[in-house]
């Protein structure tokens, strides 16, 4: 998984941050993206793909991402953003705001999927399926994912006929029923297909 990293180590690259987002596919709430920068030669033993790790896995790997990471950095884009700028660009954009908030500074960006951050300052690379290939990149899903989830759990408290206490804001019978019961609220995506019978 470190095949990408041991080559642009090689080659002087010293903060390599990995990008990957959450949320692409939910009716609410925001995008998220994360930008992960690891020490050289940084092996950790517990990131994989988020998709593949159960969520108490997921919150052992985000542990030891946060303990031995050079940086881990979050932004998002608001459900506001999302229908204005479509949810491709709106992915791209909160991409690049986690990489923006990186500190130390990225010098080049590992992107997951095949779309490059129109306007980023820095060199990167896209790689389809990166969080299958890249450690940073996975350490960047795992990020992405559980503070996400984290922040769906907050508005579920609030607005809990929706069912994002467990769906998390992608589209399930729960969330749907809650959506032709209730209406939307000011979380969901306007520009979504956010009820079945339009």
């Amino acid at each position: 998984m470190m095949q990408y990293e041991r080559r642009l180590w090689s080659d002087g690259y010293a903060h390599i941050a990995g990008l990957d987002e959450a949320g692409r596919g939910c009716l609410a709430g925001p995008v998220v993206a994360a930008a992960v920068i690891l020490p050289e030669g940084c092996v950790l033993e517990h990131v994989q793909d988020s998709k593949t790790l159960s969520d108490a896995k997921r919150r052992t790997a985000r542990a030891e991402i946060e303990a031995k990471a050079c940086a881990v950095a979050v932004g998002q884009c608001s459900p506001e953003e999302i229908d204005e700028l479509n949810i491709l660009r709106a992915a791209l954009t909160a991409m690049h705001r986690a990489a923006e908030a990186c500190d130390p500074a990225p010098d080049l960006l590992l992107v997951d999927g095949n779309q490059r951050i129109v306007g980023a300052p820095w060199p990167q690379h896209t790689i389809v399926k990166g969080d299958a290939k890249s450690q940073s990149i996975a350490a960047a899903s795992i990020i992405a994912k559980t503070t996400r989830d984290d922040l769906m759990h907050a508005l579920h408290e609030t607005h809990p006929h929706y069912g994002w206490n467990t769906n998390v804001g992608y589209p399930t019978k729960q969330h749907y029923e809650g959506l032709a019961a209730r209406g939307a609220t000011s979380h969901h995506r306007q520009s979504f297909r956010l009820f079945k019978n339009t």
